[in-house]
């Protein structure tokens, strides 16, 4: 995945020759990881990973359509990917390059063909309409190893994204009703398992072994094996690249380190969806105490007769439109308050003049304003 890095003779000899001694340029060790960070965003089906200097952007989405005639009662889930010349500058725009094709494929057989996302309860009306899901990977930076950081934000992308809730109602029953959040709680999609890419590269023909290779070990190992293996240790999918060959006992063995380290990425990940489920409940939720300044505008407030100034909203109804109620109840005069004296009719006449005029000081004179106005204001 390092494209058309290159890097010197000098450079190849001392990464080479610093993991015959167990270093690595970046001070780790041949099989410890790079720190994962995941950051949930507000919307729901958002979330950017970054691991080391590699960060990857993962959206998903959803949309209603028809089933495939072999499957009529089941969703689908595709993947997309972006790969910006602003991430890398051996990226090209335009049509998907040989990287982007290969990283797509990983992940989707990954996800897709190890059933991870019940496509099952994708189905709304069995053979007219289920739930097309479509995650869009987009890669930030480039620092190596995109496959086990763009398989991670597709994951806590899945764990994250909530589709809106749908109803079945008409004559026929034929008809669908999609509920608006405001009206109905969106509902959280279902995974089996958790499907995590765990990536080896082999360098100096085989002999040496890395875990999350980075851009520069990238450029120097000639083959690489992609394990994805879930939580319970059960392999989903295996990717080799590369024209290396590497030995029976050495697969093994990255198979091994695979299962534990995707158990320690499955919790991180796990834990990290539960506090981002946590904050998105909270944010609902107001928790504000009036006060008494609050509490004084309102009573002040309901003493003043309100004004109909048109129709107002009175209820979103479950197809997503909304219906108005005008409400014409005249605003009534208190018959039971006294006339005001003629004293006080010509002093609110001259502040309501007060309210209205526009101008300066020089329009005053040209206006023939009144001593007593200018007293009284």
């Amino acid at each position: 995945m390092a494209g058309s890095v290159r890097i010197s003779i000098n450079e190849r000899e001392f990464v080479e020759s610093a993991l015959r001694q167990e270093l690595r340029v970046d001070g780790r060790a041949p099989f410890d990881s790079r720190r994962s960070l995941i950051n949930f965003a507000r919307e729901d089906g958002a979330v950017e990973v970054q691991q080391g200097e590699t960060r990857v952007l993962a959206v998903v989405s959803a949309q209603l359509g028809t089933p495939y005639p072999d499957r009529p009662n089941e969703g689908s889930l595709v993947i997309n990917t972006e790969f910006s010349p602003m991430a890398d500058p051996s990226f090209e725009p335009g049509r998907p390059g040989e990287l982007a094709v290969e990283l797509g494929r990983v992940i989707d057989r990954g996800l897709r063909e190890s059933r991870a996302v019940d496509t099952e309860s994708l189905c709304v009306l069995a053979g007219k309409a289920v739930w097309f899901l479509r995650i869009d990977i987009h890669i930030l930076d480039n620092g190596g190893n995109l496959i086990d950081v763009a398989n991670l934000a597709a994951l806590a992308g899945l764990l994250s994204f909530r589709r809106p809730e749908c109803s079945i109602g008409g004559a026929d029953g034929q008809d669908i009703t999609i509920h608006p959040p405001e009206v109905r709680e969106p509902l959280p999609l279902t995974l089996h398992h958790l499907p995590i890419a765990v990536t080896f590269g082999f360098l100096a023909d085989g002999e040496l072994v890395v875990l999350d290779p980075s851009l520069k070990e990238e450029a120097v190992m000639g083959g690489r094996l992609t394990v994805t293996v879930n939580a319970h240790g059960e392999v989903c999918a295996i990717q080799k690249g590369g024209g290396v060959a590497v030995r029976m006992n050495e697969i093994l063995r990255c198979m091994r380190i695979a299962a534990s380290k995707a158990a320690e990425t499955a919790a991180l990940l796990k834990k990290g969806a539960e506090s981002h489920e946590i904050e998105r409940a909270q944010r609902k939720v107001r928790r504000h105490r009036p006060s008494e300044d609050s509490k004084t505008a309102q009573v002040v407030a309901d003493t003043v007769p309100q004004l109909n100034t048109g129709p107002q909203l009175n209820e979103f109804t479950s197809t997503g439109s909304l219906k108005l109620e005008a409400e014409a109840t005249p605003m009534e005069s208190d018959t039971d308050s006294e006339e005001e004296e003629p004293d006080a009719k010509e002093d609110t006449a001259r502040k309501e003049e007060g309210r209205l005029f526009q101008g300066g000081a020089s329009t005053w004179y040209a206006s023939h304003v009144t001593s007593a106005f200018l007293v009284s204001n």
